[in-house]
């Protein structure tokens, strides 16, 4: 507790000064004769009134007492004041670490130090959380996650214009997440809106170049991989420190007013495709039958041809053989041969009848026609009036 010496100094003056002054007799009381009590010396704050030394030796006393006090209690206040500088970063963040405002240092995952407030400031952004934004719908009650439930659709964002000037309603979301902590956090006041925004600048940009059949039905992965790339060179040259992971197409459709055509168009694509589908599978399977057919008949031929030649390589060194004999024995080899070529004929033949050269000059020759086998007709066949009139002509009568 501190006095203001002062005031101490200017209310013991006051007290000393009352206690020299004669006390005044009583008003309407009679004087009796007796003496009065004094009055009691006043209690100060340091005890009963005494002498002037008293106050002065405990209040020097009192002032050291609180001095010591107040210097533990600033010292407990500097050391909570230091040990607040103490921080842990999770595995999943970047600590970025500012000096009196300024970037300082990067801090990776684990227990780190800074100076406390407003010495150093620490900002721990989460780098590796892949974010979700939304672009021409909004799914109620989940902004950045990956869950969807109901969907609100946001017009002014989903209509874009087509290459072949058609208006098409267009709803896609973009994957993304920090690459670079210090960017995120100071080149961008707003790093949310920025990728909406900077999304569906490239949206428009990728559909304004592409035709609406193309964006409706087989076109959407191209444009999808077209989108990716123009929103990250966008993002690139803002140095907002984000990575886009990817950008996925929800709903793609015409207007309400002419979406029955369009999926009539749609159907008939479908239809188109299936057929085609259809026409490669048959060729796939006909094709290795083919080829397989072709092989087998090459391999034939290759086969007999081959043979041929070795028939005909071994006739030439039989007849090689058959004339270096012949020439050896003109007369019995030609015997041989007579033989051996008659065994081939005769072996052929059904019944054989030799005659010699008499017997032979004297028989009629034989010479087997199909038609003397023909089956004879039935016995109780009757031939009808066509064919008597064919076999008994009558004579025509000349006038």
């Amino acid at each position: 507790m501190n006095w203001d010496w002062d005031k101490l100094q200017e209310k013991r003056q006051r007290q000393h000064g009352q206690q020299n002054q004669p006390p005044r007799p009583p008003q309407n009381q009679e004087n009796d004769g007796t003496e009065r009590e004094q009055p009691r010396a006043r209690r100060t704050p340091f005890g009963k009134g005494g002498g002037p030394d008293n106050p002065f030796k405990r209040l020097s006393q009192m002032r050291v007492s609180n001095g010591r006090a107040v210097l533990l209690v600033l010292l407990a206040v500097a050391a909570l004041w230091l040990l607040s500088g103490i921080y842990i970063i999770n595995p999943d963040e970047q600590g970025v670490v500012l000096r009196f405002g300024q970037y300082d240092r990067t801090e990776g995952p684990g227990p780190h130090y800074a100076w406390p407030v407003p010495i150093e400031t620490v900002y721990k952004p989460q780098v590796t959380q892949v974010l979700r934004s939304e672009v021409g719908f909004r799914s109620v009650g989940q902004s950045t996650t990956f869950q969807q439930g109901q969907v609100r659709t946001i017009p002014e964002e989903a209509s874009m214009l087509t290459g072949d000037e058609n208006i098409v309603n267009v709803q896609f979301s973009v994957q993304y997440k920090i690459s670079d902590a210090v960017q995120y956090l100071f080149n961008v006041s707003a790093p949310t809106a920025l990728v909406r925004n900077a999304a569906e600048a490239a949206m428009r940009e990728v559909i304004g170049n592409s035709q609406i059949d193309s964006a409706i039905t087989d076109g959407k992965l191209k444009i999808q991989s077209e989108a990716t790339q123009l929103l990250q060179q966008i993002l690139n040259r803002y140095g907002a420190g984000i990575q886009v992971l990817a950008v996925q197409l929800q709903d793609v459709h015409p207007p309400q007013e002419v979406i029955d055509a369009f999926k009539d168009v749609a159907s008939a694509r479908e239809d188109k495709s299936r057929i085609i589908n259809e026409a490669e599978a048959y060729r796939n399977e006909l094709l290795p039958k083919a080829r397989g057919q072709a092989a087998s008949l090459l391999n034939q031929a290759q086969a007999y041809s081959a043979t041929r030649i070795r028939n005909a390589e071994g006739d030439a060194a039989r007849f090689d053989a058959l004339r270096l004999e012949y020439e050896k024995a003109p007369v019995v080899t030609k015997q041989r041969l007579y033989y051996e070529t008659m065994e081939e004929i005769l072996a052929g033949a059904g019944e054989k009848v030799l005659m010699d050269g008499a017997a032979a000059s004297r028989v009629l020759p034989y010479l087997p026609l199909p038609g003397l086998n023909a089956p004879q007709a039935p016995k109780d066949f009757k031939p009808t009036q066509a064919s008597q009139i064919i076999q008994n002509p009558k004579p025509v009568e000349k006038h």
